[in-house]
């Protein structure tokens, strides 16, 4: 490994160390500010809290086009359930295995902490060539692309961009989803439960979860479906109750783990163990990769006198198992490329709510708003009141972008074979920030990243670093 990419793994490890999950990026964007006035580079913060530090071109490059450099500094901050890590407070314990870096029991941060070290060692290496760069780093992206959204149109001198947020080394991204949010809210008045009932609670946990865009056609379990699932099974021979419910994190991520406090009829006791038993073998018959599924039931005596209305809690068992889940449609001018899909992010109750979070993909504005309707109308036809969140563009590809082209005839001078060049499902900053900058000529690239947005996230170290090469050959193109 050569010196430089050393830097940039250097940089990693101190970004790791500050405290960064999204809505609570001030600690980073202080260090930021920081490394600029350290290195004397200029900088700006604009009202939404992006950071723009620029730097001149070297020497003989300095009347070259300004180049954007973008990643975002916000994390997904999601933990194992035995971790006890605070995402507000703790640096993340990175450490390496083989050619990847990993952290212990949590997200590591790569998406997108590697992109920012890629910059940050480019702004302060002053033996490398490249033209006047600015360096965008956004925040609040992970949540919405909200600091992208709200990037001030008159911040970038640049028309050319290199966003640093894919995550497969090797591919160049041209296009992307747009996504927005459906939001479900019902409310009541809780029950007191009538004497000869029995308490349990149900565990599930150990699924590998993931993106909700990269991951959605992985067949990979969601842990909220299989509760509802398991919890419809015991409603169809049982009188069922739930005291409380909550499953999932993030809108973005798969849900990995739920659980709900229960109770049925005492002469019911034993039936949800066999009904369980019986939900297992099914759901690892469907799921054969969720080699780590666990579903765990134990009794909970007088753990909780008071429940959602009978009709409540069937009200809400049915929309989860209704609610559409997973792709919906495939792209048919992609090979491969997922459409449209929906994610059933999470579900919490409280003392007289359960609120439902759920994510909707497309590369398509029409299929998007559909399939939010359709999850709209189930939990509608309950009782919710529905509300909708962040709604984003998605990037329409430019197959005859300048920098694309730059950027294969880059990748094959260097490495003597042809990049792969693609557009996702997942969401980017680039649909947003080219509706602030129409006339911005934008690609995406970065190392190979697995298991982003969970804790089993790892990057290769050696993907690093052919990356850090293609980056520093695409600007002295």
């Amino acid at each position: 490994m050569n010196f430089q990419t050393e830097i940039v793994l250097r940089f990693f490890d101190e970004i790791s160390r500050i405290p960064r999950p999204s809505k609570h990026e001030e600690q980073i964007r202080r260090y930021l500010i920081h490394f600029a006035e350290q290195h004397a580079l200029p900088w700006i913060v604009d009202d939404a809290g992006n950071v723009l530090i620029s730097k001149p071109g070297t020497q003989g490059q300095e009347q070259r086009p300004v180049v954007v450099l973008q990643s975002h500094i916000d994390m997904v901050g999601e933990k194992d359930s035995s971790s006890t890590h605070n995402f507000l407070t703790d640096p993340i314990s990175v450490y390496r295995d083989g050619d990847r870096l990993r952290a212990h029991g949590t997200t590591l941060g790569a998406d997108n902490g590697i992109g920012m070290a890629m910059q940050l060692a480019l702004l302060s290496i002053d033996t490398v060539m490249h033209p006047p760069l600015e360096c965008l780093f956004t925040v609040d992206e992970e949540t919405g692309l909200y600091g992208a959204s709200n990037l001030s149109p008159d911040l970038l001198r640049g028309r050319t961009m290199i966003n640093l947020d894919t995550e497969e080394e090797g591919e160049f991204c041209i296009g992307c989803a747009g996504g927005t949010d459906t939001l479900a809210e019902i409310r009541f008045e809780r029950q007191v439960i009538p004497e000869g009932f029995f308490f349990f609670r149900v565990r599930i946990s150990g699924l590998q979860g993931g993106h909700s865009g990269e991951d959605i056609n992985k067949h990979r379990a969601n842990a909220i479906k299989l509760l509802a699932g398991y919890l419809q099974c015991v409603v169809q021979q049982s009188d069922l109750r739930v005291a409380c419910i909550e499953g999932g994190n993030l809108r973005n991520a798969i849900p990995r783990e739920a659980g709900a406090l229960l109770a049925v009829p005492f002469a019911d006791k034993e039936l949800v163990r066999i009904v369980l038993n019986h939900f297992i073998v099914d759901s690892e018959e469907q799921f054969p990769a969720e080699t780590g599924l666990c579903i765990e039931l134990e009794s909970a005596y007088e753990e909780q006198s008071e429940m959602l209305p009978k009709s409540i809690s069937d009200g809400v068992i049915r929309a989860l198992n209704a609610c559409p889940n997973g792709v919906i449609a495939m792209s048919r001018q992609i090979a491969d490329l997922v459409e449209t899909s929906t994610n059933l992010a999470a579900v919490r109750s409280g003392d007289d709510f359960v609120r439902i979070e759920t994510s909707q993909r497309s590369s398509s504005e029409t299929e998007k708003h559909n399939i939010a309707q359709r999850v709209a109308a189930v939990f509608s036809a309950e009782g919710a009141t529905i509300t909708t969140g962040k709604d984003y563009p998605g990037w329409e590809p430019n197959p005859d972008s300048v920098v694309l082209q730059r950027s294969i005839a880059a990748y094959r001078r260097l490495f003597g074979s042809e990049p792969v060049v693609k557009a996702i499902h997942a969401g980017l900053e680039c649909g947003v920030i080219l509706g602030k900058y129409p006339d911005m000529d934008i690609v995406s690239l970065g190392p190979t990243i697995e298991g982003a947005h969970s804790p089993a996230e790892s990057v290769s170290i050696s993907s690093v670093e052919r990356c850090w090469q293609l980056l520093l050959e695409i600007l002295n193109s």
